[in-house]
């Protein structure tokens, strides 16, 4: 009986491990389907544990952003950009762009790319792939938050830690 059991635990460990490596694959398999790579990646460790100054853009919808957010990004709507919210920055400031899963802030950090910004990194799999790797976010009271605003019902398949919001 005891044999049994351990066999069932270590099956059962088997297809979770595997369970989340096809989920790993599928969300790379749809960000490549999905993004045109046009703005370099930084993975959401490098990030984390970057060292030199840079400015962080969270170019999703203002409800998103209120939901919870990367410490320290500065808002940009995705849906009203404009350049005035970078005007002030020069054009070698170290810009890392994310919104959700890394498309809206793609198209963001290539307008800032044709508007002559040469050090642009878009952060891989946006703020779902932060948060699925551990890392925090933040509510507008800059307290840390395990809510995280998933776009839609559709787009949460895509986040496995924390708590989904959507409208």
């Amino acid at each position: 009986m005891r044999r049994g059991y351990s066999l069932f635990i270590i099956c059962a460990i088997v297809l979770l491990v595997a369970g989340c490596m096809n989920r790993e694959k599928e969300y790379d398999i749809m960000l490549k389907g999905l993004l045109k790579e046009s703005v370099p990646y930084i993975a959401p460790e490098e990030l984390n544990s970057l060292d030199s100054p840079y400015v962080l853009l969270d170019t999703r919808s203002p409800r998103e952003y209120e939901v919870s957010h990367i410490r320290n990004a500065e808002f940009i709507s995705y849906d009203e950009f404009s350049f005035e919210a970078v005007s002030g920055l020069p054009r070698d400031t170290l810009i890392v762009v994310y919104c959700s899963v890394g498309y809206r802030s793609e198209k963001i950090g290539e307008k800032l790319k044709e508007e002559g910004f040469t050090n642009v990194l878009n952060l891989y799999g946006g703020i779902f792939e932060w948060k699925n790797e551990g890392f925090e976010v933040v509510n507008l009271k800059q307290q840390v938050t395990d809510s995280i605003h998933t776009y839609n019902k559709s787009w949460s398949r895509w986040m496995l830690n924390g708590t989904k919001i959507y409208d």
